[in-house]
């Protein structure tokens, strides 16, 4: 592709939101829009089958060119990093995640715009939600979309695994309630979880948003465009500097926004000289602005219960869906809002035919409080940041989780998984046969357990937090404006401020949709 030498806008990644903001802003043909993405640019047509499929473990964890491979993190400070798994290519995360498409509670919105994020509340971020939608069962109810980009679907129960059915009969029969539609505003208790796929097969951003949008003569898209830096006139953001084919390029914007996720955004603005002055001191990086860019770094932690599946349990194939059911409740616990908490039935976990022996539940604090940090070690577009999440590390995380894990247990013991399962693990067997049934008290693992074990929901979200302009804790105001500079914005996943209570990739594609509609209406 020919590039020109300037553009009215340059977007820096192509995945849940900066798809979204790609064909959004695209569609006033008056504004030219270069799209720069790391991994390969494909039409959805040539996707491979591993990343089509109801199941995400073959396209995770068979190390492909559409995540980043060597990205590690620490995921409390009990544990050596292990692999953190991010999507490359058009889509980004949303092209290998577990297509979930469920949204926070309404409070969290709330919760925003009581903290400076002006413009952010529940009431003024619902019609980007009901605008990406195209809700087969409830596109008509006045909380939800029909005819939007992004398909949402619930498989029918008589598609459910073994463990989806386990748990739900469980759930609703220990009092968690049921409810067909967690999306709802009100909705709680066992549900078939919202997904992000048509007749089985996934669809991802580059699916929904950039497919029918790719040809406009004003939407220009690079792949394997490595960025490395922004670059500035004075206080002003002009051009982006990036690397193409082992040749460096740089290319004019109008506005330059950065759609990296919450990974790379804060990476490359930190190359950029905008970070904590210490971190860019350490790798000599001239400090143009000094911001608290890399912290606030959330994620969703979980632990789980695994279960050794009778023959009859076992899923028959590792690409059926994984996942079609959770339980959405509220702990009751300090400073707890609704909806707090997750319980997610895995009927199998991972890519290969070895994992159809086991099924999980997994528990997750999904109003996390804990924070962590990521730096940048040196100043070179391809060396990874060191990520540190300090999972758990608030107490109130701590105590949720074990609450948590006690509820699994309790779950657990019920007929509907004595009819699924021979035995659950959690640091030690439980016969589930009927001989000593009832988990023993000093099952329930210790803190230390808990932080040797706890892992992460690939949630990454925080890192470029937003806020009023004069919170020291801000990175962008409200209108994702990077303070203290012009011309620049950062819109993904990073600029969340307080965690949302729900897997994040919606919720990044309503940043998206929320912010096109801002800057066309500017």
């Amino acid at each position: 592709m020919q590039l020109s030498s300037a553009y009215d806008t340059v977007i820096v990644g192509a995945g849940s939101t900066g798809a979204v903001l790609a064909a959004r802003l695209s569609e006033d043909r008056s504004r030219s829009v270069l799209l720069l993405e790391a991994g390969p640019d494909y039409r959805s047509a040539d996707a491979p089958w591993e990343m089509r499929i109801p199941n995400p473990g073959p396209i995770i964890l068979g190390g492909s060119k559409y995540q980043w491979s060597g990205l590690r993190a620490f995921r409390t400070d009990y544990q050596r990093p292990i692999d953190y798994w991010r999507g490359r290519g058009l889509g980004g995360s949303s092209a290998i995640n577990g297509q979930i498409a469920i949204r926070p509670a309404l409070e969290d919105f709330d919760l925003w715009a009581r903290a400076g994020c002006i413009g952010w509340s529940a009431t003024e971020t619902l019609p980007a939600f009901i605008r990406l939608e195209d809700d087969e069962e409830f596109g008509d109810e006045p909380y939800h979309g029909r005819g939007g980009p992004i398909p949402i679907y619930r498989a029918p129960r008589q598609r459910w695994g073994a463990v989806d059915l386990a748990l739900a009969e469980a759930a609703v029969a220990l009092n968690y309630g049921n409810c067909e539609d967690h999306n709802a505003p009100t909705g709680t208790g066992a549900s078939p979880y919202a997904i992000n796929s048509r007749k089985g097969v996934r669809v991802s951003t580059n699916d929904a948003y950039l497919e029918g949008a790719r040809d406009r003569p004003n939407l220009s898209i690079v792949g394997d465009a490595i960025v490395d830096r922004v670059e500035f006139d004075r206080t002003r953001a002009v051009a982006v500097r990036f690397r193409i084919s082992g040749d460096w390029k740089r290319v004019e914007g109008g506005e330059i926004i950065l759609s990296a996720g919450a990974i790379h955004s804060p990476t490359i603005l930190m190359r950029s000289g905008v970070g904590p002055a210490d971190t860019l001191r350490a790798v000599n990086i001239p400090i143009r602005i000094d911001a608290p860019v890399g912290g606030n770094l959330l994620d969703h932690p979980q632990l789980s219960v695994r279960l050794d599946l009778k023959p009859q349990a076992r899923a028959p194939s590792v690409d059926v869906r994984h996942t079609n059911c959770c339980v959405r409740y509220s702990s009751g616990f300090e400073q707890s809002g609704t909806n707090d908490m997750i319980f997610i039935a895995f009927n199998l976990l991972g890519a290969s035919s070895d994992h159809l022996r086991y099924g999980h539940i997994w528990a997750s604090v999904y109003q996390s409080f804990s924070r962590g940090r990521l730096v940048i070690r040196s100043p070179d577009p391809d060396a990874h940041p060191e990520i540190r999440f300090r999972m758990l590390s608030d107490r109130r995380d701590l105590v949720r989780m074990r609450d948590a894990i006690r509820r699994m247990l309790e779950l657990t013991q019920h007929r509907a998984f004595r009819a699924i399962a021979d035995s659950v693990h959690l640091g030690r067997v439980i016969d589930l046969s009927g001989k000593g049934a009832e988990a023993p008290a000093n099952t329930i693992p210790s803190a230390q357990w808990m932080l040797e074990n706890c892992f992460d929901v690939q949630h990454a979200a925080g890192t470029c937090r937003m806020g009023a302009a004069n919170d020291r804790r801000s990175v962008v105001d409200p209108r994702c404006r990077v303070i203290g500079v012009e011309g620049l914005r950062v819109i993904d996943a990073s600029i969340i401020p307080e965690m949302v209570r729900a897997n994040t990739h919606l919720t990044a594609v309503m940043i998206g949709e929320h912010m096109a509609e801002r800057i066309r209406s500017q």
